[in-house]
């Protein structure tokens, strides 16, 4: 097995080459909150651009260590005769000072590698994040062409701002921030940050040069255009000077992480290393056979993107075992919903879990996920999320503990794992339990008709979260459609649960909570006028009849609330008015509040987030429900998953947007690498592919 790759082409003409060089991105993670990240052209666009986001204990979380390394190629009289970095500023506006040089860029197997050439001197620039650590590595390879007494000097200058990720890019330099050599390595430091950034070179003999630079004018133009501060300033203490020869390969390590951990992480080949890591995920996926599918290039990188959500988190304070000492720690798992910005969130993780883990046949990892977020359940809620860097999650949300029903549904069916449904049994009886009674935000069944019904002034508990300050997007407080099928699954999946393992006396109340809700729904939510359901019910306003996609969820999950003959209304009416080429629109056009756009301030932009903006994920629960009601037309299913194959290419390159604009051409916007994004699109594929199989 091989591991995909992909190759990026740019255009001919300079300035939309330069547009593009500014505007795709890459990203790599490391399996425990760490990233890197930034443009193809290394001009920092974004707060969250670095070539190290170490994740560091309670309460740093995330910090911004190293920017950039700019790198000056000096010939032997002296002069620097290329450079491979960029930077826009005000002053002098976009300078990519290593445009001419780009030869190529490609992903090897998730992996970016840069092509350079400066005259006769290849420069082959590539990174690796050593898995698990806080730590980034740049490799340089070298060839100085055919003139072997050629001599040349790499100088490499380390541009540091030490602050929180989503820290505004105005975060002072710090005066104290300096660096020191120790036995041919160094640390550079400051006062914010207890932990030093530390750098070690292989391949070479460094020579560091002391001298201080500030670069007051740093322009990032993501952040302008989201309506953040957009002016920075990065400190360098000082820069290295390595000499190198014919062919000579330098590795550049740079790490959060102690030195005794950067010694033994580099006993190894740490880009072999990674890439035979990726190859066994690759192979792990081949050999589970899920629903005998098949892997062509995009699964493959698919495979490979869903990796980067998947972490070991930071520990936190339910994390410690109650009783004996020692117990032994459990393995903790999670998935971060996105990058760069989100955290794990209790609804994405849910959503994303069967496509990242039992989809690519990671059961371990996904049993983790379902264990980890099981000992966080308070009064029958899970947590919505878990704060940067902090040790408490927060739980206003009224669907992401009812797709944990659904997420565990989804990994019995993959890995026939009773014992886990049985031990995680009374704990959702007590999610039932408290769900029937009314828990946190007004979350609570409705005796006279069996729905479910959330809201609470100022509190946003669905999946359209939206929120501006104190106002609150679209709040849909009252009985909504997705809630509530969501709901009546995790009571239907219950029922069964307890008749498989509990106890048979539960069984009657469950039953006649099962058939209320089922009758229920449909009484309450077909909108006969117009040939769809109802987006909420008993709302503050009455009902609510605006043609949103949270319909779909009515027909898509493992126990289906809606009746069969609503199906096709349902689905024809998603492809009229929702769908596009990368995903389904929140809210139909021809709604008076829809928003065609997406830009501006933070304010402008919630306007939009729920209210036509595109969502990629969107396209799971559609193909799930075409071909839950269409078992022999996978094929129209499989075109409307092309666009978002081709946007593999496009943004984050190897990675799936969060959100697009509702208005062609569909700008990506959002988060450029999403969790429920890529799962989505495997479960689709994954879908697409069993019924061609099936059909053949």
């Amino acid at each position: 097995m091989n591991l995909p790759l992909r190759h990026v082409d740019f255009s001919e003409d300079s300035l939309q080459r330069q547009q593009q060089l500014v505007s795709r991105e890459w990203l790599l993670t490391a399996g425990n909150g760490s990233y890197s990240m930034g443009s193809l052209g290394f001009v920092p666009t974004r707060r969250h651009h670095g070539l190290l986001v170490a994740n560091l204990p309670a309460p740093l979380g995330r910090t911004m260590s190293l920017i950039q390394l700019r790198e000056e190629v000096v010939g032997a009289d002296g002069e620097v005769i290329g450079r491979l970095w960029g930077k826009e500023s005000v002053e002098h506006g976009l300078q990519i000072h290593g445009d001419s040089a780009l030869e190529s860029f490609r992903l090897e197997g998730g992996l970016p590698v840069w092509q350079y050439r400066i005259g006769s001197i290849a420069i082959e620039k590539a990174l690796v994040l050593p898995h698990g650590s806080s730590t980034a590595c740049v490799r340089y390879r070298l060839d100085l062409g055919s003139d072997p007494s050629e001599t040349l000097t790499l100088r490499l200058r380390p541009m540091v701002q030490f602050r929180g990720h989503n820290d505004s890019v105005d975060t002072p330099c710090e005066a104290s921030c300096r660096s020191v050599e120790l036995d041919r390595s160094y640390e550079v430091s400051a006062e914010r940050c207890a932990t030093p950034l530390r750098i070690r070179f292989n391949g070479c003999e460094p020579s560091y040069v002391c001298d201080p630079v500030s670069d007051p004018g740093c322009f990032y133009r993501v952040e302008q255009s989201r309506g953040y501060d957009h002016m920075g300033t990065l400190h360098s203490d000082g820069f290295f000077n390595l000499d190198v020869a014919k062919a000579t390969e330098i590795l550049v390590t740079a790490s959060m992480d102690p030195w005794d951990d950067v010694d033994r992480l580099l006993t190894s080949d740490v880009f072999e290393t990674e890439r035979h890591r990726r190859l066994s995920l690759l192979e792990q996926a081949t050999s589970c056979k899920i629903d005998s599918q098949t892997f062509d290039d995009v699964t493959s990188e698919l495979i490979l993107a869903a990796d980067q959500f998947v972490i070991a988190p930071a520990p936190r304070q339910a994390d410690r075992p109650d009783s004996d000492p020692r117990t032994e720690e459990p393995v903790r798992r999670s998935i971060i919903a996105g990058y760069p910005w989100f955290t794990d969130w209790g609804r994405d993780t849910m959503i994303s879990l069967p496509g990242l883990t039992l989809a690519t046949g990671r059961f371990d990892d996904a049993k983790s996920i379902l264990l980890t977020f099981a000992d966080y359940v308070r009064d029958g809620l899970i947590p919505n999320l878990f704060p940067e860097g902090g040790q408490e999650g927060m739980y206003h949300t009224a669907d992401a503990t009812l797709w944990f029903f659904q997420a565990i549904a989804e990994y019995q069916r993959a890995t026939g794992d009773d014992e886990l449904v049985q031990q995680l049994l009374p704990k959702l009886s007590q999610i039932v339990d408290a769900h029937r009674t009314g828990t946190r935000f007004g979350i609570r069944v409705d005796p006279s008709d069996g729905l479910l019904i959330q809201g609470e002034e100022g509190v946003q508990l669905t999946w359209m979260d939206a929120k501006a300050g104190d106002w609150v997007v679209t709040p849909r407080r009252g009985k909504a459609v997705e809630i509530n099928a969501l709901w009546y699954n995790a009571i239907k999946l219950h029922s069964e649960w307890l008749r498989q393992f509990g106890s048979s006396d539960q069984l009657d109340s469950i039953g006649d909570q099962v058939d209320q809700t089922y009758r229920s729904f449909n009484e309450r939510f077909w909108f006969a006028e117009g040939n769809h359901l109802f987006d909420i019910v008993d709302g503050e306003c009455g009902d609510d009849a605006s043609l949103r996609p949270n319909q779909l969820f009515a027909l898509s999950l493992t126990h289906p609330v809606l009746g069969r003959k609503h199906w096709d209304d349902v689905i024809d009416s998603c492809v009229e008015h929702l769908l596009t080429p990368l995903g389904l629109r929140s809210l139909a056009m021809s709604s008076p509040d829809y928003h065609g756009v997406y830009h501006g301030d933070v304010v402008k932009r919630d306007a939009a987030y729920h209210q036509g903006t595109v969502w990629s994920w969107l396209i799971g629960p559609m193909v799930r429900a075409w071909c839950r009601a269409n078992p022999d037309r996978g094929d129209v299913a499989a075109d409307w998953l092309v666009g978002l194959e081709e946007h593999l290419g496009e943004s984050c390159i190897g990675q799936l947007s969060e959100i697009f604009e509702g208005n062609a051409p569909h700008a990506a916007k959002g988060c450029n690498a999403q969790a429920w994004s890529i799962g989505e699109m495997l479960i689709a594929k994954q879908l697409v592919a069993r019924q061609s199989a099936n059909n053949a």
